[in-house]
């Protein structure tokens, strides 16, 4: 027998909300971070498209779909144990697989081992509109005691 699904332990307006205060730097509106949607176990994120993200060869850089990868997995942790802060990455390992277009990205999280010291996960990074994954991204983060 199946078990319930567990709550996520922070609501995408939640997020936001704490994103938006403990980093301004990254989270705001100009930067075209969105939230679509959290669970317990993973979110989905979105990254509005830019001018500035074209690289020569007129793909979407590398670091652009890196920052988003290690965005949704920070979301998919935090919507899975609450506001903690000093949840830091210490792995991201990412895949480029074909040509993202010139269009919004979404990048897809789902943590595959949830511990109280480490979260693992991978994400699917896919241009807005496309089946077949631009990226894929696997990443570890610590998470502090007392979390």
């Amino acid at each position: 027998m199946a078990q319930p699904a567990k709550k996520p332990a922070m609501s995408v307006e939640q997020l936001e909300r704490f994103l938006a205060t403990q980093f301004p730097q990254v989270f705001h509106p100009a930067s075209g971070l969105r939230i679509e949607q959290v669970w317990h176990g993973g979110g989905r994120v979105r990254q509005v498209y830019q001018p500035q993200f074209i690289r020569p060869g007129g793909t979407i850089s590398g670091p652009t779909m890196m920052a988003l990868a290690d965005f949704a997995m920070y979301v998919g942790v935090l919507a899975s144990i609450g506001p903690v802060p000093l949840a830091v990455t210490i792995n991201l390992n990412i895949n480029f697989l074909r040509k993202p277009a010139a269009r919004d990205l979404i990048a897809e999280c789902r943590l595959l081992k949830l511990g109280k010291r480490l979260a693992v996960g991978e994400i699917a990074i896919l241009s807005d509109g496309w089946e077949e994954p631009v990226a894929h991204v696997t990443s570890t983060y610590s998470i502090p005691n007392g979390a």
